[in-house]
């Protein structure tokens, strides 16, 4: 199973395209969690989506965005949707929009960050795959920091182009541990164009990671990758894998 493909069945990179020339903004993170749902039906009928599926642990319930069931594969989608102000007329059938500014850019790259931890957790099936995916007009997100800049809270966390993650990633260099959060896989993070609006704002990019699924690999560890194994993915980085799983919480019950 291709780890930038949904279900098995379709491109990625092909669905956003689609998405892009219909809804080049949305209202919302639940707006984009539907229309993407939506076309991915229309694209592909074979293909079922299930909205905020719940995913049982000991103690706790987390909820996914959204399952993509196919016919011999599923994959898990974490949706991301941060704004800056924008105003204006767009898509099929034109709509009117007034986008908010999300001022808070750390916790939009913390948020990030952990939605590929819990697609680690969630991707337990060797038939399902995981796709955390952002889109943002906000160009701090992708643009990399000034090399004179000084360290911020959430320097661990930063997710502009051509970023790596991996590893144990630290809040304020781990004095707020809650936040700390570990990655068993390394991401290579790769912005890619969405749509381009009028006015200040009106660039839109998305940056999808792919988590590939751990499974029980003879003569090594669950989702262990051999020494320089790299899985090259389409807008969404580089994947290798190691067996660390993260447990950091989000909308548990």
């Amino acid at each position: 199973m291709a780890s930038s493909t949904v279900a098995g069945q379709i491109s990625l990179d092909d669905v956003i395209a689609q998405l892009g020339r219909y809804r080049p903004v949305f209202h919302s993170e639940a707006d984009l969690q539907h229309s993407f749902a939506r076309l991915l039906w229309e694209l592909t009928p074979d293909v079922h989506s299930r909205l905020e599926v719940p995913q049982r642990h000991p103690g706790r319930t987390e909820y996914l965005d959204l399952l993509c069931i196919g016919p011999s594969a599923r994959t898990a989608i974490e949706f991301k949707y941060f704004t800056r102000r924008w105003t204006g007329t767009a898509g099929t059938p034109p709509e009117d929009y007034a986008l908010k500014g999300h001022a808070a850019t750390d916790l939009a790259r913390l948020r990030f960050v952990r939605d590929i931890a819990r697609l680690e957790r969630f991707c337990q099936r060797s038939d399902q795959n995981g796709l955390a995916v952002m889109v943002t007009n906000d160009a701090s997100l992708w643009t990399p920091p000034s090399p004179d800049r000084k360290p911020t809270r959430d320097r661990d966390f930063k997710i502009h182009q051509g970023r790596e993650l991996t590893g144990t990633l630290l809040w304020a260099e781990g004095t707020y541990k809650p936040h700390t959060c570990t990655l068993r896989g390394t991401y290579v993070l790769d912005w890619q164009p969405y749509s381009e609006l009028e006015g200040v704002g009106g660039e839109f990019r998305y940056v999808a990671v792919s988590v590939t699924p751990v499974t029980d690999e003879p003569g090594g560890m669950p989702g262990h990758a051999a020494s320089g194994e790299r899985d090259r993915v389409s807008g969404g980085g580089v994947v290798s894998r190691s067996p660390v799983r993260d447990h950091s919480p989000k909308r548990s019950e």
